[in-house]
């Protein structure tokens, strides 16, 4: 177990999933810099995503035996001995706001979850969002996190689940999709890794529609603001949540071994 020291400040380490992420490592590991190690823990990249990371000064780990979000970062977690623990992904960006409450935070003299919320970046836009997003655990004290379970949208499991929450005021830039053909890309990858878990809820055509989520994302977020990236950003995401719940009942049987990126 890893004791935040008294005398000195606590250590902390920024930690990356990656795979073939050569086109973006870059400006996020520029934006991670200021982290005492940048940990990168790579899923067999066929192209120089490790070779830029080492370049810039992380450490870089290939596991390409993938088994979900959740084994991957326990993996990190293995070669993480600091203080405190900040994960970012690769289509993310810190901003200089955001650094500055991160260094606050593990300033502290006390244990502290931070979670951050995303600006959404689609399509070389900001969107628009007008109601507040759900925020994301991402600032650990590493001595309490015991380890993540679940296949995608993965959930930290502490040793005191009640220690002190804080939700950081600037956001996470996150570049999620930056062309269509990425975002049909991912549409099979999270459409499939929700599905699978989900596997114990009822799916089908009716019920996908009956999310309305182009709606809640276009009319009543305001993401139609943001114009055409606004639109295509919330079709997609609809498309996800549609074809989810369509494998919930047409894949089900085959959704328990789906958990390929």
């Amino acid at each position: 177990m890893t004791v935040a020291p008294t005398s000195q400040r606590p250590t902390l380490c920024i930690g990356v999933l990656t795979l073939n992420e050569e086109r973006r490592i870059r400006q996020c590991l520029e934006s991670a810099c200021f982290a005492d190690r940048v940990l990168v823990i790579d899923s067999g990249s066929s192209d120089r995503t490790r070779e830029i990371a080492l370049e810039m000064g992380a450490e870089v780990h290939n596991y390409p035996n993938w088994q979900g979000f959740a084994a991957q970062r326990n993996r990190l977690l293995e070669h993480c001995t600091e203080d405190c623990v900040f994960f970012l992904d690769a289509d993310e960006v810190i901003s200089p706001a955001l650094r500055q409450e991160i260094e606050a935070a593990r300033d502290l003299q006390r244990p502290l979850v931070g979670e951050t919320h995303w600006q959404e970046i689609a399509f070389g836009r900001p969107i628009f969002n007008l109601l507040s997003k759900k925020s994301l655990a991402r600032f650990f004290p590493r001595h309490l996190l015991l380890r993540f379970e679940g296949v995608v949208h993965e959930g930290a499991v502490l040793s005191d689940p009640t220690v002190e929450r804080r939700v950081f005021r600037s956001a996470l830039l996150h570049y999620s999709r930056e062309t269509v053909h990425d975002s049909l890309r991912k549409l099979t990858q999270y459409s499939m890794l929700g599905a699978a878990k989900r596997t114990g809820r009822r799916g089908g055509v009716l019920r996908g529609l009956a999310s309305a989520m182009f709606v809640r994302l276009y009319f009543l977020r305001a993401s139609f603001l943001s114009g055409g990236p606004g639109f295509l950003y919330a079709f997609c995401i609809a498309l996800e949540c549609f074809f989810r719940y369509a494998a919930l009942h047409y894949d089900r049987d085959s959704l328990q071994g789906n958990v390929k990126r």
